[in-house]
């Protein structure tokens, strides 16, 4: 779902090419894009608000206050929600009013009100199309940085063959879908995201391991993702999918086998997070078969696990990033600081189970991330996801820095 979380607003206005307006939202839908319609009362008698409404999901919106409850519908709200508007068809006279600013409808004064890039998808007869009126609108429209879907040819409503077809809804939405991958800052980028915990087996049945769920590294990687990057995501055992086009998720169960399949694919990355919870120390010598319950104590030696960070960090090249994380429960920042120099990371996450709401297991996370400079930066307790996003723009912001050092 190429649009997945993309929130877009369809302008109908009264054109016989509104019946196109059924398939488009149905295929931006289909990608994952959440649509609000937004309909000229002229529109409604092309094509009904509850057939629009089915595709959508969502009541239509056609005038400013709801006629059942009188509840105000606000364009400026609609405005600053969008990720995008998608007027199609939009007719001569919709065009000449967005043009002209005449706010006579709501679907003219959500257009006004909107935050977001504005896509246009003129739809009318071949001699209104040609006009120097709409074509002065037109380019009126292109001037404020409206992107103009230019009509295709063939036979018109009106019998006639010229330009004025609607541009098919197909090919609409491969340009959103082209325009919001053109605006990824990580674009043909790789990066390699460690998640969850690992087990150290003690016997067949038995293991050593902790708490976490991985869904920070989930979370981390389905945010790299939405800015374009592939990821490698190696995974311990987890009750979790993530089901996306450029994430590659790689289960493992200890800390060894996550070693070997991180040490086999950081050199062709361009970075690399290291969220997984990896045990520190594993059974010297695991049992072949179930050890069974005695009188006398059981002595249990462990022998240290290899640190996959540490070595990444040795083996780190000029260009690749690298970045890890520190649950700490005393001597936060200090403990943070001397992993961050110790194992060669560019920026370490701190987080604390001190503070409630972080931590394993649970949906949320406060953290602080610290850099190389002895910059840090604090969040508050915020949803894993949101989490994501903020260690994600700061990734972005280093490699912004790193690729133009001078600022220039």
């Amino acid at each position: 779902m190429r649009l997945n979380g993309k929130k877009i607003i369809l302008g109908i206005t009264g054109s016989i090419a509104a019946y196109k307006a059924a398939i488009l939202l149905r295929l931006l839908a289909k990608e994952g894009a959440e649509v609000q319609v937004v309909i000229t009362p002229a529109g409604k008698e092309f094509i009904t608000p509850v057939t629009l409404s089915a595709l959508s999901g969502k009541p239509v919106i056609s005038e400013f206050f709801g006629v059942s409850d009188g509840t105000w519908h606000s364009h400026v709200d609609l405005g600053l929600w969008a990720d995008a508007m998608v007027i199609a068809p939009a007719t001569a006279a919709s065009l000449g009013k967005m043009a002209n600013g005449i706010a006579d409808n709501m679907l003219i004064t959500t257009y006004l009100s909107a935050k977001c890039p504005v896509f246009i998808a003129p739809a009318m007869d071949l001699d209104m199309f040609v006009h120097p009126t709409t074509q002065k609108n037109l380019e009126t429209l292109a001037s404020f940085g409206n992107i103009i879907l230019e009509p295709g040819e063939g036979v018109l409503a009106s019998g006639l063959y010229g330009k004025g077809r609607m541009e098919e809804p197909e090919k609409i939405v491969e340009t959103l879908v082209h325009f919001f991958e053109s605006k990824k800052k990580l674009l043909n980028k790789t990066f390699l995201v460690t998640a969850g915990p690992t087990y150290e087996k003690i016997d067949p049945v038995r293991f050593i391991g902790n708490y976490s769920s991985g869904k920070m590294g989930f979370a981390l990687a389905e945010a790299l993702a939405s800015q374009g990057a592939k990821v490698i995501l190696v995974s311990g055992p987890v009750s979790l999918q993530l089901n996306h086009p450029l994430v590659e998720t790689i289960f493992v169960e200890s800390a060894a086998e996550m070693y070997e399949v991180c040490s086999a694919c950081f050199d062709r990355c361009d970075g690399a997070i290291m969220s997984a919870a990896v045990a520190d120390f594993t059974p010297a010598a695991p049992a072949n078969q179930k050890v069974k319950r005695g009188k006398e104590r059981w002595n249990l030696e462990l022998e240290p696990t290899r640190d996959i960070a540490a070595e990444l960090g040795r083996r780190k090249k000029e260009g690749q990033l690298l970045v890890g994380f520190a649950l700490e429960t005393t001597n936060e920042l200090e403990n943070a600081r001397q992993k961050l120099v110790g194992k060669n990371l560019d920026l370490i996450v701190l987080n604390s189970l001190n503070d409630p709401g972080a931590g394993f297991g649970v949906d949320t996370n406060k953290i602080s991330i610290l850099d190389r400079y002895n910059n840090i930066a604090e969040f508050g307790l915020k949803s894993k996801k949101s989490v994501a996003a903020d260690i994600v723009e700061k990734i972005i912001t280093l490699i912004g820095q790193a690729s133009n050092p001078a600022g220039n």
